[in-house]
């Protein structure tokens, strides 16, 4: 059984879904008013991971992404490049959808935006209000935190010890408000804000930032959701307020599991366009590198794990795709039809066992991809016993579990079409059978000759007694 680690409880807990075999998933999305840098995608890489055990698990994930496309940030951003609030943040949208295209990262089922659901966050600020957990002040509406007995559990803080601005928002965000811990649930529109602006039943204005995801988590899971995800720095106040204000309104457990992924650092130091380490996904590609490699970095260290980024990783990223690449091809050679591994379809369901149980520990992938490798290692030993057959089952048991993984096949068809590329251009289908003629006659100079040729035109060759087998000289 999964086993993952609920922050609200500070411990592992056995995951069972309100209502299996469906799974309600709700990420916090993007800011979408520039480019998303690695460190964001970090989070949108370990949602995918968690997805895709959950639905590699037999269970059916409705997922749910916010887009927040109106704060502080996105209008004033907007304003700076002189363009209307929606086409610029809808640009961004659609560059960080982009980004999770190159990573190979499943599109959330519904990915709302904050501004196509400006009712339902009104229609909770009215409830909130009448039930006294709101209060309303020189046109902004405020979350009346001393009202909530249990606020601040999800971030283990006590009422009277929580920090003053915690929030880092009061003076250019939250407005006047009775207390200093008190949150925007609704700001009066003010003269900066331009043309960005709603007029409802609590007056004219824009919502606050908490309010957006509990609007859009409810409205398309319901009152009470399965998992809801996103950065450590969320648990507060975001996450905190998240709480208080949907369970305020409906009187039900909001969330019954919370899953923080852990910072991402460059050089121990928190990433920063001050510092000089603000990379975004483009920067990786201008450097030389295969985006998805950025993939495998994020995944082999655990998601409540720090990393500290460094381009030598993407270094490491390559030799993990080395090792699947020659692994596949090397399965993929194998014709005879008369060889035979009696244990091979044990071997496969021990290791298939072996990976849900590494996989099953809150997602220890670091230990399943070891599970995988030490598999690897085992069938290299006996593949000269391996049929076709038997090849093609370890085959599919590695695409079957890269279902998980996300980047091996994509890596892999990628390597053979450029192979293909090569091989098929006839003047290297003519060096390839004038050096199969010479090593047949023993002209092993003039072999030797060929092969250099062929390692210039980026070929590898690798002789077998009867045949040979070739390679990219140089993949990624």
């Amino acid at each position: 059984m999964l086993k993952i680690y609920n922050t609200l409880s500070r411990k592992l807990e056995s995951f069972k879904p309100i209502s299996p075999p469906r799974v309600n998933l709700y990420s916090c999305g993007p800011t979408v008013y520039n480019y998303a840098h690695i460190g964001n995608l970090r989070a949108f890489i370990f949602v995918d991971l968690l997805k895709r055990y959950l639905e590699y698990s037999n269970f059916q994930v409705k997922h749910v992404m916010n887009i927040t496309d109106v704060d502080d940030k996105t209008i004033k951003a907007s304003k700076e490049n002189k363009k209307p609030l929606n086409e610029f943040t809808t640009f961004y949208l659609k560059a960080i959808l982009n980004d999770f295209k190159t990573l190979n990262i499943k599109e959330p089922d519904i990915v709302p935006r904050a501004t196509e659901n400006i009712n339902e966050m009104v229609d909770l600020i009215l409830i909130m209000i009448k039930k006294g957990y709101a209060y309303k002040k020189d046109g902004s509406i405020y979350f009346k935190i001393s009202n909530f007995s249990s606020y601040g559990q999800l971030a283990n803080l006590e009422q009277q010890n929580l920090k003053q601005n915690a929030s880092g928002r009061l003076s250019s965000d939250e407005y006047q408000k009775e207390e200093v811990n008190d949150f925007v649930l609704w700001k009066a529109w003010r003269k900066e804000d331009g043309n960005v602006y709603w007029d409802t039943k609590i007056g004219r204005g824009r919502p606050g930032w908490h309010i957006e995801c509990s609007a859009m988590a409810m409205k398309y899971l319901g009152e009470t959701i399965d998992i809801h995800t996103g950065g450590v720095d969320l648990i507060f106040p975001h996450h905190t307020n998240e709480i208080a204000q949907s369970e305020a309104v409906t009187g039900k457990k909001f969330v019954k599991y919370w899953l923080h992924n852990a910072f991402l650092t460059v050089n121990k130091e928190r990433m920063s366009k001050s510092l000089g380490n603000f990379y975004t996904l483009k920067d990786v590609i201008d450097k030389g590198y295969a985006p998805l490699l950025i993939r495998i970095v994020f995944l082999k260290t655990h998601y409540r794990s720090m990393l500290d980024f460094s381009f030598e990783e993407l270094e490491d990223a390559k030799n993990i795709v080395m090792k699947f690449v020659n692994f596949l091809s090397e399965l993929e050679s194998i014709v005879s039809q008369s060889k035979n591994n009696p244990k091979i379809n044990s071997v496969i369901d021990h290791a298939h066992e072996d990976f849900c149980i590494a996989m099953n520990e809150d997602l220890n992938i670091s230990k399943a991809l070891a599970v995988v490798f030490d598999f690897m290692n085992q069938i290299n030993k006996s593949v000269s016993v391996l049929n076709k057959e038997q090849a093609k089952n370890i085959l599919d048991f590695i695409i079957k579990i890269d279902s998980v993984f996300g980047f091996i096949d994509i890596f892999y068809s990628q390597y053979k079409k450029e192979l293909k590329k090569i091989t098929e251009k006839q003047f290297i289908n003519n060096l390839i059978e004038k050096r199969k003629r010479a090593r047949q006659e023993r002209n092993f100079r003039l072999a030797d000759k060929l092969k250099n040729k062929l390692l210039k035109e980026g070929l590898m060759v690798r002789d077998k007694r009867d045949s040979c087998d070739l390679s990219l000289a140089k993949f990624l």
